[in-house]
């Protein structure tokens, strides 16, 4: 498997598990038009490697696991609520048909965007310096595909109040921990050992059973997931500030912020 320019992917063909590094520690791992390209190639290129059966999504650096879609990118959209282009909808593993286990080792900042990802990893493993937090709101824009990945993984007023405190608030990773987003909490820089040592363990297992149980687990949230995302669209066209306004309010941003 060739390593693309802002994804790094390595197999150990003798533990079945691939690495996935989003690659771009400078920009803090955010996705651009490129590296949400190559998310999908390498997601659908997996699919067909027997030699991988489990896989760990991580970021570059210590700063960031991936801070969202790169403000940099312009993605024109046509003029009605009824129809968004959204330049994240297939960045993830399910989104592409994947259905061997995925874990995300997280340090850092994990916000924004990045629960796309999150929200089709099967589990989380972070260290201590990682944290979460949602900007949209801050900047003008709806959180509605981020808030319904991650209504699959945390209580709903935890998903309510990150949503709606924007970038003024920062849940630790032990909230993380404490909440269920976060299913093994690690040393700083501790993370990624953790994640690859899980992935082995589950790469060892039986592929049929493993993958038949992803499959179960995900049905089970699927129907739920797959209606609310359908609201989404709207939801983003209708409720966005213009681009100008939003850029506006980036420009102004806070410098400061709690971390509870």
């Amino acid at each position: 498997m060739t390593s693309p320019v802002s994804l790094r992917v390595s197999a150990d063909k003798s533990t079945g598990v691939a690495v996935l590094t989003l690659d771009r520690p400078g920009k803090l791992n955010a996705i651009d038009l490129a590296l949400a390209a190559e998310l999908v190639a390498a997601w659908r290129e997996l699919r067909f490697d027997d030699s991988v059966r489990a896989v760990v999504l991580t970021g570059a650096g210590e700063r960031a696991f991936c801070t969202g879609l790169d403000r940099g990118v312009e993605v024109p959209q046509p003029g009605s609520p009824y129809m968004v282009d959204d330049p994240l909808e297939t960045v993830g593993p399910k989104a592409n048909d994947l259905w061997k286990p995925v874990i995300a080792a997280v340090q850092g900042m994990a916000c924004g965007g990045a629960f796309y990802l999150l929200g089709e990893a099967e589990f989380v493993v972070a260290d201590s310096t990682a944290t979460f937090f949602d900007p949209h709101t801050t900047y003008g824009m709806v959180s509605a595909y981020e808030s319904i990945y991650m209504a699959q993984r945390m209580p709903f007023g935890e998903v309510a109040r990150m949503a709606l405190m924007g970038t003024a608030e920062r849940m630790s990773a032990q909230r993380a921990y404490e909440i269920g987003l976060v299913s093994e909490l690690t040393v700083a820089g501790g993370a990624l050992a953790a994640a690859e040592e899980a992935a082995a363990v589950i790469a060892s297992y039986p592929t049929e059973a493993v993958q038949g149980t992803v499959r179960a687990v995900w049905a089970a949230r699927e129907a739920t997931r797959a209606q609310a995302l359908a609201h989404a669209p709207h939801l983003v066209s209708l409720g966005n500030l213009p681009g100008e306004r939003q850029a506006g309010l980036f420009a102004g941003r806070r410098r400061d912020f709690r971390v509870r």
